[in-house]
């Protein structure tokens, strides 16, 4: 049986990963941002490696998401709450 911690990891690099595809960046793109290799990237959202916490606030920084939102939100509502932002600003609202 599954921890709690380990479904919770597990939820957090699948909104890695979501977001990653929904800015259209790839892994090698997010690898070199944050210095390291695409196969150490690789491990970060397949959950094999952990990370830090510093590496954790890069990785939302470079995704343009807020921390709170990556590890509290499902992938597809952090989603939605970009496509929101986005036309939000299109309209001039903000």
């Amino acid at each position: 049986m599954r921890s709690i911690s380990d479904l919770k990891t597990k939820a957090i690099v699948s909104n890695i990963r979501k977001i990653r595809e929904f800015r259209n960046y790839t892994q090698d793109y997010l690898a070199a941002k944050l210095d390291i290799s695409q196969n150490a990237y690789s491990k970060i959202e397949l959950g094999y490696s952990n990370i830090t916490l510093n590496r954790l606030i890069e990785i939302s920084e470079i995704l343009e998401v807020d921390l709170v939102d990556m590890i509290s939100l499902d992938g597809d509502g952090i989603i939605r709450l970009k496509l929101s932002d986005t036309l939000l600003k299109q309209s001039g609202g903000l």
